[in-house]
C-alpha cells in the first residue's frame, strides 16, 4: 500500500471518515504520540532530555502523548505551555495529566521559563499548531517559536515537529519568518502538500510518516507519494537458500579518469553492498594498473581500449558515469544509446547527455538518470519551475525514470524522505549510482530501484551520523557504503 500526500482538506476528510466510523479523537491520539516517540527513538535510542512546547490544541495533546512514552523509557522530560492550562482543550489536559502521573512526584515544570539542567540529548518536541492553522504567527505561539528557535542554534537542540512544524503552511509549504525550524518531523497518518514543497525543505528536516491504521486515504490514485519502510520492505525478498551469484545481476562500472579512481571505486563498492551478484569495472588503459590494485577484492577490473568495445560485454545493468570526463564523449554517447541494457547515468554521463539530449529519445534500453539540481538545469533549461513541475515535463518529454525527485512518465512522483546535510560531499552521488545498479540488478524496475536507491543511502547516513560516531561534518561516502546494510536491515 503507497504512502500518498495530501492536502489539508484531504487529510480533513479521513479523520472525518474515520470519526463516522466510531473512531475515537482519543485514540488516534494515543497512535499518533506512540509514533511520535517510536520516530525519536530511531535517532537517540539513549534517554536524554526532552522539553515539550505544548499549543492548546490537538497537536499539544499528541505531543504530551509522545513526552509520556519517552517518560516511561528513561527521558528526562519539560512542558512549555504556549497558554494558561485552564485555555488548554479537555483532551490536551488529559494528556498534561498523564504526564505528570508518569513523573511519579519529580515535579513537573511546565512554566514558560525555568531551568534547563539537560543531559544529552537534548530534544525539543513542537507540539504548538497543526494542520489546520496558517501563517502569520502571533502572540505567544510566535514567542514560543523563537524560543524553540533559539534552543536549536544556542543548545544544540534538535527540534522533532509533531504532524507539521509550527508556522508553516500545509498546503503551500510558506512559512512565516519565525516559524519552527525542525530537525525532524514527524507527520501524523500521511504526508501533507506543504511538507514537500521545495521552500519548505529548511524547516521540515527529515521527514518521518506515522502511519494510523484507523485514516485511510481519500484519494483512489495518488499523483504523489513518499518512499517509507512499509512501502519498500516488499521490493527486495528474502533470498533462498538455493540462490547463487547469476540471479542478482552482473553490474558494469564505465566510471573513472585520470585523477578521478575514487569514482570508480566509490560506485562499484556501492553496487557490491547493494547486494550485486558481480561487479566488472571497465576504465581506460591508462588508470589500469591504479584501479586494478585498489579496486574492491570482489570486482573485477578490465582495460578498455574504446568503450564501445563494450557493446560487446555480456552485462546485465550498467552504472556509467562517476568521474569520466568528457575526453571521449562521443564513445559515451553511443554506449548509452546502444546497450539494449538498463543502465544508471550520473555525473559526466549527464553533462554529455546535456549537450545532446535527443539521444534519450533513442536509447535501445531502459535509462535511470540521477542528476543533482545542477545536473538538473544543464538537463533541462528552460524558465524556472518547481522540482516536481520539472521532473514531470522531462519525463513527458523523455522515456526515462529519473532521480531527483522519483519521476517516470505514468507513475505518482515519488519523495524520499531519508538524508541528511551531511551528504552534501563528494562521492555521494558515486555511491548512489552503485546501489542503483546493484539493485536494479536484482530484477526491480528502475522507478523502483530509484525509490529503494535513494532510501536506503539515505538511511545509511543517518546511521552513520546517530550511531556511527560521525557528524555533519566528518561524514564520508565510504561511512554511507559502510552502513548500507544496516540501512537494509531496517526492510
Amino acid at each position: 500500500m503507497e504512502s500518498p500526500i495530501l492536502s489539508a482538506a484531504q487529510m480533513r476528510e479521513a479523520e472525518n471518515a474515520a470519526f463516522a466510523r466510531g473512531v475515537k479523537v482519543e485514540a488516534l491520539m494515543d497512535q499518533a504520540g506512540a509514533g511520535v516517540a517510536r520516530a525519536v527513538a530511531i535517532f537517540f535510542p539513549n534517554p536524554g532530555t526532552c522539553i515539550v512546547f505544548s499549543g492548546k490544541g490537538h497537536n499539544g495533546g499528541d505531543a504530551l502523548v509522545a513526552a509520556e512514552r519517552l517518560k516511561r523509557t528513561g527521558w528526562k522530560v519539560e512542558v512549555r505551555l504556549a497558554f494558561a492550562e485552564d485555555d488548554c482543550s479537555e483532551l490536551t489536559r488529559k494528556k498534561l495529566e498523564a504526564l505528570r502521573r508518569a513523573e511519579r512526584g519529580s515535579g513537573l515544570d511546565s512554566s514558560t521559563t525555568g531551568t534547563l539542567n539537560s543531559r544529552p540529548p537534548l530534544i525539543v518536541l513542537d507540539g504548538l499548531l497543526g494542520l489546520g492553522a496558517k501563517p502569520p504567527l502571533r502572540g505567544p505561539i510566535r514567542a514560543a517559536c523563537r524560543k524553540i528557535n533559539q534552543l536549536r542554534a544556542e543548545r544544540g537542540a534538535y527540534v522533532f515537529a509533531v504532524d507539521i512544524p509550527t508556522g508553516l503552511d500545509g498546503d503551500s509549504g510558506k512559512a512565516d519568518r519565525n516559524g519552527v525550524i525542525a530537525d525532524f518531523t514527524v507527520t501524523i497518518g500521511f504526508a501533507k502538500q506543504g511538507l514537500v514543497a521545495d521552500g519548505a525543505l529548511d524547516f521540515v528536516g527529515r521527514l518521518e510518516v506515522v502511519p494510523l491504521d484507523d485514516l485511510r486515504s481519500p484519494e483512489k490514485k495518488a499523483n504523489a507519494i513518499v518512499a517509507c519502510p512499509p512501502v519498500l520492505r516488499g521490493l527486495l525478498p528474502r533470498r533462498k537458500f538455493s540462490a547463487y551469484k547469476n540471479q542478482f545481476g552482473r553490474i558494469g562500472v564505465v566510471a573513472g579518469s585520470k585523477g578521478f579512481i575514487g569514482a570508480a571505486l566509490m560506485t562499484s563498492q556501492g553496487a557490491l553492498r547493494a547486494g550485486a551478484g558481480l561487479v566488472e569495472i571497465f576504465v581506460p588503459e591508462e588508470i589500469y594498473p591504479i584501479v586494478a590494485a585498489a579496486a574492491p577484492q570482489e570486482a573485477m577490473v578490465k582495460p578498455a581500449k574504446s568503450y564501445r568495445d563494450l557493446l560487446k560485454e555480456k552485462i546485465d545493468v550498467w552504472a556509467l558515469g562517476p568521474g569520466l570526463g568528457k575526453a571521449r564523449a562521443a564513445e559515451i554517447l553511443e554506449l548509452i544509446e546502444m546497450v539494449k541494457q538498463p543502465m544508471v547515468v550520473d555525473a559526466d554521463g549527464l553533462n554529455i547527455l546535456a549537450e545532446n539530449i535527443r539521444t534519450l529519445r533513442r536509447c535501445k534500453g531502459k535509462r535511470l538518470l540521477t542528476p543533482h539540481p545542477g545536473e538538473m538545469k544543464r538537463l533541462f533549461p528552460g524558465k524556472k519551475a518547481t522540482r516536481a513541475a520539472t521532473a514531470t515535463k522531462f519525463c513527458n518529454s523523455f522515456p526515462v525514470s529519473l532521480l531527483s525527485i522519483v519521476a517516470e512518465r505514468g507513475r505518482p512522483l515519488s519523495y524520499n524522505t531519508t538524508g541528511n546535510p551531511g551528504m552534501a560531499s563528494g562521492g555521494m552521488g558515486d555511491v548512489l549510482t552503485g546501489v542503483c545498479a546493484g539493485l536494479a540488478g536484482q530484477g526491480l524496475s528502475l522507478y523502483d530501484v530509484a525509490r529503494l536507491g535513494a532510501w536506503v543511502c539515505g538511511r545509511a547516513a543517518e546511521t552513520a551520523i546517530f550511531g556511527g560516531g560521525q557528524n555533519e561534518e566528518s561524514l564520508l561516502a565510504r561511512d554511507v557504503i559502510n552502513h548500507l546494510g544496516a540501512a537494509f536491515d531496517e526492510l
